[in-house]
């Protein structure tokens, strides 16, 4: 018997840490291990210890005999991925020593708290000396970052890895500022006098213009926006979506793509069970979408999509899934990039099935279609349509594989149409910017003026680092690498010490902003969201309400 990794992995690869028959891959130290869409567990090398369920932090991974009925199809996902896939190894990563046994406190300043944020944090406080201490900042009243206000609410299991970010946040030398900007309560030289360094690990909020014509009219807008929407960012509490036309038309085909697809033609009776934003659950269920299209501008080889969440998408119940077969034949430099790839050759296998799956007659379906471009968002004061070219994809002298615009274009007809086409980062105050990026500008994590020159003490990490890129366990490895620099420029006497100490700091951000909330006031936010969703039958009522949530977390008086 052994176990079996299944859809909600995020790679955080803490598994591969407790293995003793080294049977799950790609590790860290391998190749693919920064490409791969999930891990996997090698059955014949398994020795059913089950170290990996106790540290596996979305609670994905099962016996084989013990597997859910929808998750069946994992046991042999996992074997397959063994099939002629040697692991391939890199230069492992040096352990991370802490350099200094007299740098007491070593202090360092974390601004984001999702888990780019945490996995840096975590990364800091297992080094088994005192005098390390963290200071997180989230503008928020709420942590946890896209796991609260990104993941699909659906994916509850994905979730459960704040269970890891909490233990991170019970830990002696962490404290936690919610409420706080930097930029507006705080500026990254106060960061700077009150610790050896700063990382910024903000995320990438906004989102990439498709730069055609109507973009802008009502009815078009970003599937991010939409995101935030239903999962109850209190920034965008307040927006309405017109959900009155019967078909939407989502630009993009990566994972958030197929989210918003799933939630728009989910059962609402389902969505009121997941912690999906009160407001959000009453408009979908009123909604007239019964079919959403979803565009790729490459082909089928190329999709962004993950394996397991289009092997998700076909257990909607009551929801075709329709593929059009002449979509998925592949040119020849397609074929070998399928050939090349374990992901890629299950990604086709699964569309296929797709295709060649009679059509239920279902009232509401998901349209996947592929080499497909938006070309001009159409209407007049309102979005009525949309017109799409037909792409082809070619090889450019570089040798990189292109999509190419021809002049074959349809209509789509449609009153809402969502760009899904990437995650960007915003300018932060003070830092120089990657505007080509939308990032931080940055050489492996530490800072750099655009002439090259580093910025003294200051360090990034996820996507405002790398770009809106891999699954909630990547920002582990990316934290490590940020750490070790810090490690490295602290060893080099890099790093100039504060010049105020930690209570100056409180004290400050009390005077700047007096809501603040820490981990207690986060708690009493925490146990009356989880309290609103025990008497409704679901895990939690997300507050959207930021002066409510502030509140609650002040202390009782009497």
């Amino acid at each position: 018997m052994a176990f079996v990794i299944t859809q909600p992995c995020c790679n955080d690869a803490s598994c591969t840490e407790v293995c003793p028959v080294d049977c799950i891959h790609p590790t860290p130290d391998e190749r693919d291990f920064k490409s791969t869409e999930m891990l996997y567990i090698d059955p014949e090398t398994c020795i059913d210890c089950g170290l990996c369920v106790d540290a596996c932090p979305v609670e994905a991974i099962f016996r084989d005999d013990d597997l859910p009925e929808a998750m069946a199809r994992y046991s042999t996902i996992n074997a397959d991925y063994f099939a002629g896939n040697e692991p391939e190894y890199a230069d492992p990563a040096p352990a991370l020593k802490f350099p200094k046994n007299a740098q007491d406190p070593f202090r360092v300043a974390i601004v984001g708290s999702g888990p780019s944020a945490f996995y840096a944090a975590q990364e800091l406080l297992a080094f088994k000396r005192s005098g390390i201490e963290i200071d997180m900042f989230d503008r928020l009243p709420t942590p946890w970052g896209l796991v609260r206000a990104g993941v699909a609410p659906d994916h509850l299991e994905t979730k459960s890895v704040t269970d890891v970010f909490s233990e991170v946040a019970r830990r002696a030398g962490f404290r936690l500022y919610l409420n706080v900007e930097v930029g507006t309560h705080l500026s990254h030289e106060d960061l700077i006098t009150h610790h050896h360094a700063v990382i910024y690990a903000v995320g990438a909020p906004s989102d990439r213009h498709l730069g055609i014509p109507g973009e802008d009219l009502p009815g078009s807008l970003a599937a991010t926006e939409f995101v935030a929407w239903y999962n109850g960012h209190p920034d965008y509490a307040d927006r309405s979506f017109d959900l009155t036309s019967s078909r939407a038309v989502i630009v993009g085909n990566g994972n958030v793509a197929l989210d918003v697809a799933r939630l728009l033609v989910a059962d609402a009776d389902r969505l009121a069970k997941s912690d999906m934003a009160a407001h959000a659950v009453e408009a979908l269920r009123e909604s007239a979408v019964d079919e959403v299209v979803l565009l790729g501008r490459r082909g089928p080889a190329q999709a962004a999509f993950t394996s397991p969440e289009l092997l998700a998408l076909g257990q909607l119940p009551d929801v075709d899934i329709v593929v059009d077969p002449a979509e998925l034949e592949l040119d020849d430099a397609s074929a070998a990039e399928v050939d090349a790839s374990p992901a890629k050759r299950l990604k086709m296998t699964i569309l296929r099935e797709y295709a060649a799956r009679p059509l239920a007659g279902h009232r509401k379906r998901i349209v996947l279609r592929f080499l497909a471009s938006p070309v001009e968002v159409v209407g007049t004061d309102h979005v009525t349509g949309l017109v799409v070219a037909r792409n082809e994809m070619v090889v450019d002298e570089d040798g990189v594989m292109r999509a190419r615009t021809t002049e074959q274009t349809e209509l789509l007809e449609t009153g809402m149409v969502l760009r899904s086409v990437g995650y960007r980062g915003v300018p932060v105050a003070g830092l120089p910017f990657d505007e080509a990026r939308g990032t931080i500008n940055n050489v492996g994590g530490r800072v750099t003026e655009l002439d090259g020159e580093p910025v003294p003490g200051t360090y990034t990490a996820g996507w405002i680092k790398r770009g809106p890129s891999g699954v909630i366990g990547t920002n582990r490895q990316c934290a490590h690498d940020t750490i070790a620099l810090i490690l490295e420029d602290l060893a080099a006497d890099r790093l100039d010490p504060p010049k105020a100490d930690r209570e100056a700091l409180a004290a400050l951000v009390a005077e700047r902003q007096p809501d603040v909330v820490d981990w207690t006031g986060w708690k009493a936010i925490d146990a009356r969201e989880r309290e609103l969703g025990k008497a409704a039958g679901r895990p939690r009522v997300k507050l959207v309400d930021v002066e409510e949530m502030i509140a609650l977390s002040k202390p009782k008086v009497g």
